[in-house]
């Protein structure tokens, strides 16, 4: 009997309980995998160096590290091979994910522009040695007196994109919360849009989407592939906004931030997400390095598994 007699036969109701149910279905929804990170910031008061500082996130149970360019550089510049230190990383079963650097590359000044693109390509370069896969690239440099203008800087971070396509480490467009000229996630959307390009990324930061009046419910409005990392935390109610400065931050889940609503659009967005811990307390500083590592580790994952 064919499926137009057959409805016809028993009727609407009969035959859509033997039809598959094609019309009602859902879309299966696909949800973020979160890895842990830490940002050697968070330990950097301790002083515990590069190495040590990589043995600690291991030994804490993090998934991989977020390193800063000034201390490789130095690591290297002391003589060490960057080639053992690799196989030190790989050994300990972590990823190195993203790296801190501070080149001028956004600056209008040619000369000092020029010059920072330089420097971006050697800490790329760098960091390439250690199969980094991401570089910061913040408004380091950029004169607060002058007026930003975003698609300027739009142009400039395409440029940064095929320098990072050669080096085969990525720049992610980082914006600061304090800062006077670009601070507000709006500002790094807008120069994302104006560079055009596949492979723009955003770096935000939960305290930086407070600081620089963000908010948190810009992240309910992009596509998961603009963002691979952010910079986890939370920030006191104590204090007034406008007031406060990186030295503030606490551990995620120790303050004001709407960590669940976060973490949930950052899941709904699919892919990957390197949720990294990014403090710079003194108080923190005072204690032990891996109680430190340990501690903030656990509440990353408290938070995550509230969602």
């Amino acid at each position: 009997m064919q499926r137009r007699q057959l409805i016809k036969t028993l009727g609407v109701a009969s035959a859509a309980m033997i039809m598959p149910p094609l019309a009602h279905a859902q879309p299966k929804k696909v949800q973020s995998t979160f890895k842990f990170c830490l940002n050697t910031s968070t330990i950097m008061g301790q002083k515990p160096g590069l190495k040590n500082s990589i043995d600690i996130a291991a030994r804490a149970g993090y998934d991989s590290l977020e390193l800063w360019v000034m201390d490789v550089k130095a690591y290297k510049d002391g003589g060490n091979s960057m080639a053992a230190l690799k196989k030190f990383i790989d050994d300990s079963k972590l990823t190195v994910e993203d790296a801190i650097g501070f080149a001028s590359w956004m600056v209008d000044n040619d000369q000092q522009r020029k010059a920072g693109f330089n420097q971006m390509k050697e800490e790329m370069e760098l960091m390439a040695e250690l199969g980094c896969k991401r570089i910061a690239a913040p408004s380091s440099g950029v004169n607060a007196e002058s007026p930003l203008d975003l698609f300027k800087v739009g142009e400039r971070y395409k440029k940064l994109l095929e320098l990072g396509r050669k080096t085969g480490v990525m720049p992610q467009l980082e914006f600061w919360g304090a800062s006077p000229v670009f601070y507000h996630f709006g500002q790094a959307l807008m120069a994302a849009t104006a560079a055009n390009d596949a492979d723009v990324k955003i770096l935000p930061d939960v305290y930086h989407l407070f600081r620089g009046g963000s908010g948190f419910d810009c992240l309910k409005m992009v596509n998961g592939n603009l963002i691979d990392v952010i910079h986890m935390n939370d920030f006191p109610s104590s204090k007034a906004r406008e007031q406060q400065n990186d030295s503030d931050r606490v551990y995620p889940g120790d303050g004001a931030a709407p960590l669940k609503q976060i973490l949930t659009d950052l899941s709904d967005m699919g892919g990957t997400k390197v949720l990294s811990l990014e403090l710079f307390n003194a108080d923190y500083w005072k204690n032990d390095a891996l109680t430190v590592a340990k501690t903030g580790l656990e509440k990353m994952k408290k938070s995550v598994a509230s969602i």
